[in-house]
């Protein structure tokens, strides 16, 4: 964990940063028996709870409503947008599958993560949807592999 703490430092990676020394006081304080079991299993559905709860936000304060809704249909990359969050949530959703039900391809998308968080200023979402495309991907696979005999 200390080698990531550096890897976040040196990339500048404040999420990165947050999240592991988040986890290295928890562990240090002694309250990592008590709470990893917590994170492993809800952790992703805490995470996707707290995205809606910032993507709502808008909603909420009034800054998105209806005019804007309205406005949003008139454009053909509003449309692109909609399409993409529907493809987007629906292989999201066999990745949460995935990695309840594979643990060695849920630590390679961990991995993945953590490499495009503290290179590529990539964000923490990955290991979901990086799960449900890799599930389409091994569909499409097997699709091919099963037309060949």
């Amino acid at each position: 964990m200390l080698i990531l703490l550096a890897v976040a430092v040196i990339a500048k990676n404040q999420s990165l940063m947050v999240a592991v020394g988040f986890l290295l006081i928890i562990k240090w304080i002694g309250l990592g028996e008590k709470l990893f079991p917590l994170f492993q299993q809800k952790g992703i559905n805490i995470g996707v709870t707290v995205i809606t709860i910032a993507v709502l936000t808008p909603i909420v304060t009034g800054e998105i409503g209806f005019k804007q809704l309205g406005e949003a249909v008139k454009s053909s990359y509003a449309w692109v947008a909609l399409g993409s969050g529907i493809l987007v949530a629906l292989i999201a959703a066999n990745g949460i599958d995935l990695l309840k039900n594979d643990p060695h391809i849920t630590t390679a998308l961990v991995f993945g993560t953590i490499l495009s968080v503290a290179l590529f200023k990539g964000v923490a979402v990955g290991p979901l949807i990086g799960a449900g495309i890799a599930y389409f991907a091994m569909k499409i696979v097997t699709f091919f592999s099963n037309l060949n005999g």
